[in-house]
């Protein structure tokens, strides 16, 4: 189970549509307020494991939403805060997200494009190395698609992180696959990975690399299952987590998302 050990960046509690080529019709609205726990970590996925000095939590409360401009277009945003221990604690705020999506294509299958761009409000302690986000600004452009079906649906995404900052840009590709397994329980299953592409040589300092939070040059390849249930056809609650084939600089250690979202 060590070989396989739990890793989330891409929070399983926002996945389900911050990577969906469904849009939102206009004036509708989706709302999420999610917990994403990866605790007490000492090492970092590297060719051999990496050894950290000290154990290390990164915990994230983030607020989630989506609203539709018209039938096509929908605004997107994510709001993190950040609760991260190692020296000491600290409750700092993440990297703000703002996007927008729009269907292109909407027949059996539906095409999507978004842009996103995760703004540079990440904090910075110098004296524990916790870091709560990149310290850069990230565009993000992604082409979605996905189809959906009686019971069950599928979805895949890919795009690019283009980060300032000479922080190094990653490739980004991902699968997922859903069921509804009764009439208020979805079941999902997905696949997705991070590519370094190495092109830059930003300097950090030793402390942060020792916690490995938001380093230069991640990767990873993840597998991950989440369960969405649904009160009713406003309210629910989702539960998910992931694992890694293999990464470099990611945390290997457990994590797991709760969220509960509310549909307008």
């Amino acid at each position: 189970m060590k070989k396989l050990a739990i890793l989330i960046l891409l929070f399983t509690s926002i996945n389900f549509f911050a990577q969906s080529p469904w849009t939102k019709n206009k004036d509708e609205g989706y709302l999420q307020l999610s917990y994403t726990t990866i605790s007490n970590y000492d090492k970092l996925f590297g060719k051999s494991d990496i050894a950290l000095p000290r154990k290390i939590s990164d915990n994230t409360l983030q607020l989630y939403g989506e609203y539709g401009i018209s039938d096509k277009t929908t605004l997107v945003a994510n709001l993190p805060l950040k609760m991260l221990s190692g020296i000491n604690d600290k409750i700092m705020v993440g990297n703000m997200q703002i996007g927008i999506k729009h269907n292109f294509y909407k027949k059996k299958w539906l095409l999507s494009g978004q842009l996103n761009v995760e703004m540079n409000t990440s904090e910075y302690d110098a004296t524990s190395g916790l870091r709560s986000g990149y310290d850069a600004w990230t565009f993000t452009p992604m082409f979605l698609a996905g189809r959906g079906f009686n019971s069950w649906y599928i979805q895949a995404f890919t795009g690019v992180d283009i980060r300032t900052n000479d922080y190094s840009s990653n490739f980004k590709l991902g699968g997922e696959i859903g069921y509804k397994a009764i009439d208020w329980l979805w079941i999902a299953g997905f696949l997705d990975g991070v590519a370094s592409l190495k092109n830059g040589d930003v300097v950090l300092p030793a402390q942060n690399l020792a916690t490995g939070l938001y380093v230069n040059d991640q990767s990873f390849a993840g597998f991950g299952l989440k369960f969405i249930g649904e009160f009713n056809d406003k309210f629910g609650a989702n539960i998910g987590f992931g694992g890694a084939f293999a990464g470099r600089n990611v945390a290997k250690a457990p994590a797991l998302s709760f969220g509960l979202y509310h549909k307008f």
